[in-house]
């Protein structure tokens, strides 16, 4: 059986040290300072555990243009300094990986939509271009000799080997029907005859020479919408083995299957990576296997099939014993948590080793002895570090309080980990094992924080009628007096099974720019969010309204209740994607807001299934339309249902190219308001999607920002000056 121990915490006068870090600014953050903000991601420690690699990313402006730089930067562990910058520019580099001999780096460059894979020798030269990939490459793994290096690639189907062996989804056609266009040569072509005024065969080869100028478009599979554009090709991901000496990869994978993930055994003979063998239309299966693939041969077989889940990203122990890799329960997938499994080389003896955890583990590492195996997991507002030791079979946490692990890397006695909580949107820092004592390593936002007022998190639980605890948190305004009103924002949180908290790096600084603004901030996590077992999770089935609005304002009342501060006669809500939902919701509900701020929401159930990619939440949430009373329950889950009680002031935000979530139903809400004769505005974002707020250019990022703060301004009545200019010399 297996145990949750709490074992080694931070020390508690390290987070006195920051606290006043924190509060000796004084001036206020504002919208420009997310420009200033770096991350650090994707670390990785040399053989030697001497140094790390990592990629730090900028935002940056040159006139007009605003623009996001990926490079990679060398940390010493020994002996300390600042981080080296290895790549430069205006490039895109990620996935760096250290060949085994510690001097060479492989990592991923992107240029013009395509990756490859470059070499980066630390021993002097230039880092130059390894793969010349038809369709890019990805997801370098180096051979455990260093003389070649493992990456995937995403085949289109016109050129991809074989023929599928399910049936044809394009109605009374079939495979062998299609003239591949695209796969043909110059003088192959020339040889087909194509005419929209031939007999049928002609007729045909003609139209699909328009298709495959994308002039028309045709669909034959059921996700055709990718993130900001139609993709009317089916793709399938295979590995491919480079060699350093080799001009040409050799294709390890073939046909149409997907095989992603692929690490190599310590003796480098064998490749275990997970495959979706597809029976039917590959957008209407997805459970996988783990596979096994001999090297020297390159067959490919099925290794562990585990009924009921879906099995991916496995990795071989370091002493080549046992296999780890990622479980999820094929049923039930809108509220399921990524488990961690556990097989034997061999194929037996498999097991969840987090059965009893109740947490969405993920990121897992193998200790170089083979006697643990350290993972992070989202839980209650944090993510934490946690260790399981193998032969005891217990679970213990290693880092928790306040503050999110987003990425580690083991480095002999040290962990190396990006950490984010609400003094710093993210630094990187070593953790000795023993201790736990921690000692930053950047200081890339600490830097331009000195000077800034960074508001702390107040945190606080409600529990409802039914018993489901509620988690929340209270930030009070720059400025803040006691005995004084402050008018408050009530924040909510997107997915629906998303979990915010003083971990969260994404709401970091939108957070504490309305605190600058002199607004308190309240946030939660309703039932229906991760980080807090299963069961919660799920706890929004057929219930997106009610049940998580009714939880988002306890936490509202709890806090005024608990904060005598809040200014309940001006109260105003955001929230994008799911929460842009949930907003329309409580305006529809609700009256105590003064004005409200909806982003990228979905508004009508019914035709959210048929708009955007992220369709598939309405079948798994409620069912589809057709069946019986599954209409009537989306009618009753569905804001614009209930339009006409909406009489608060209402900015509806969206992108362009947003094809998560589409644009239709905003554009719904707007024209219905308007026929109303409500008070509204709407505002459309060109060349973004549904990412706008995490990763869109930063322009529009920062004018999204101030866009919906000057809404609110409009109706918003300050105890004195806006914050925004406290403390400005």
């Amino acid at each position: 059986m297996q145990k949750r121990l709490n074992y080694l915490l931070l020390p508690a006068f390290i987070m006195l040290i920051h606290w006043a870090e924190a509060q000796s600014g004084k001036k206020p953050i504002v919208t420009s300072d997310l420009m200033k903000i770096v991350t650090s991601s994707q670390l990785e420690v040399s053989p030697d555990t001497r140094k790390a690699v990592m990629v730090v990313t900028k935002r940056d402006q040159k006139g007009d243009d605003y623009f996001y730089s990926h490079n990679l930067y060398m940390l010493d562990l020994e002996k300390g300094g600042e981080p080296i910058q290895l790549t430069f520019g205006k490039k895109s580099d990620s996935q760096p990986t250290w060949a085994p001999d510690g001097e060479k780096i492989a990592f991923v460059r992107s240029d013009d939509g395509k990756s490859q894979i470059w070499i980066l020798p630390l021993t002097g030269g230039e880092a130059y271009p390894l793969t010349s990939a038809k369709h890019g490459a990805s997801g370098p793994r180096w051979a455990p000799d260093g003389k070649s290096i493992l990456f995937s690639s995403s085949i289109p189907d016109w050129d991809t080997e074989g023929t599928p062996t399910w049936a044809y989804e394009r109605p009374g056609r079939a495979f062998k029907d299609e003239p591949n266009w695209k796969a043909l040569k110059d003088e192959e072509k020339k040889d087909i005859k194509s005419t929209p005024d031939g007999d049928l065969g002609e007729l045909r080869a003609w139209l699909a020479k328009n298709a495959v100028d994308k002039n028309p478009r045709v669909f034959v599979n059921q996700d055709f919408q990718a993130e900001q554009g139609l993709n009317p090709e089916m793709k399938y991901r295979h590995l491919f083995i480079q060699s350093l000496d080799a001009g040409k990869a050799s294709q390890l994978t073939k046909g149409f299957q997907d095989f992603a993930g692929g690490d190599w055994s310590p003796d480098g003979k064998t490749i275990v990576c997970s495959s979706v063998a597809y029976k039917v239309e590959p957008d209407k299966q997805s459970h996988s296997d783990l596979w096994k693939i001999d090297v020297t041969s390159g067959s490919a077989t099925s290794f562990l099939h585990m009924e009921g889940f879906s099995l991916g990203n496995p990795q071989f122990s370091p002493d080549g014993k046992s296999i780890l890799f990622y479980m999820r329960d094929d049923v039930n997938r809108h509220a399921t948590q990524n488990d961690l499994g556990l097989v034997n080389t061999e194929g037996s003896g498999a097991k969840m080793i987090t059965a009893e955890f109740d947490r969405d583990a993920g990121g897992p590492v193998f200790s170089p002895d083979n006697k643990k195996i350290y993972f992070t997991a989202s839980s209650e507002g944090d993510i934490p570090l946690y260790s399981y030791d193998l032969k005891k079979g217990e679970i213990v946490t290693l880092l928790e309080g306040d503050k999110g692990i987003n990425d580690f890397a083991l480095a002999g006695k040290k962990i190396i980990m990006t950490i984010t909580d609400f003094n710093n949107p993210l630094e990187v820092y070593s953790m000795d094992v023993k201790s736990g004592a921690l000692t930053a390593l950047t200081h890339f936002n600490s830097d331009w924080l000195k000077d800034k007022i960074v508001t702390p998190v107040s945190e606080y639980w409600v529990t409802r009628p039914d018993g489901v605890k509620v988690q929340y948190w209270v930030m009070q305004p720059v400025g803040f007096k006691q005995g004084t009103k402050y008018p408050t924002i009530l924040e909510i949180h997107g997915g629906p099974s998303a979990m915010w908290g003083p971990s969260g790096l994404s709401m970091w600084h939108e957070f504490q720019l309305l605190s600058s603004w002199g607004y308190g901030v309240v946030f939660s996590n309703p039932r229906g969010s991760g980080g807090y077992g299963d069961a919660f999770k799920k706890g929004n089935y057929r219930d997106w309204g009610h049940g998580p609005a009714n939880d988002i304002l306890a936490a509202l009342d709890d806090a005024t209740s608990k904060n005598s501060w809040v200014d309940t006669d001006q109260l105003f809500v955001t929230g994008g994607s799911y929460a842009g939902y949930m907003v329309a919701w409580l305006v529809t509900q609700d009256q105590r807001f003064k004005a409200a701020n909806a982003q990228r929401g979905v508004y009508d159930l019914t035709t959210f299934m048929g708009e955007g990619n992220a369709w598939r939440l309405v079948p798994t949430h409620f069912g589809y339309p057709w069946e019986e009373g599954v209409q009537e329950i989306l009618d009753a889950n569905s804001p614009i249902t209930f339009i006409d009680q909406i009489t608060t002031p209402l900015l509806i935000m969206h992108s362009d190219q947003d094809l998560r979530t589409g644009t239709i139903q905003s554009e719904m809400m707007y024209k219905s308001l308007k026929a109303l004769d409500r008070p509204v505005e709407y505002v459309r974002y060109p060349g973004e999607g549904h990412e706008l707020s995490r990763s869109g250019n930063p322009l529009r990022m920062m004018d999204r920002l101030g866009r919906f703060i000057e809404f609110f301004e409009r109706y918003v009545k300050h105890p004195e000056a806006p914050a925004a200019t406290v403390g400005e010399d």
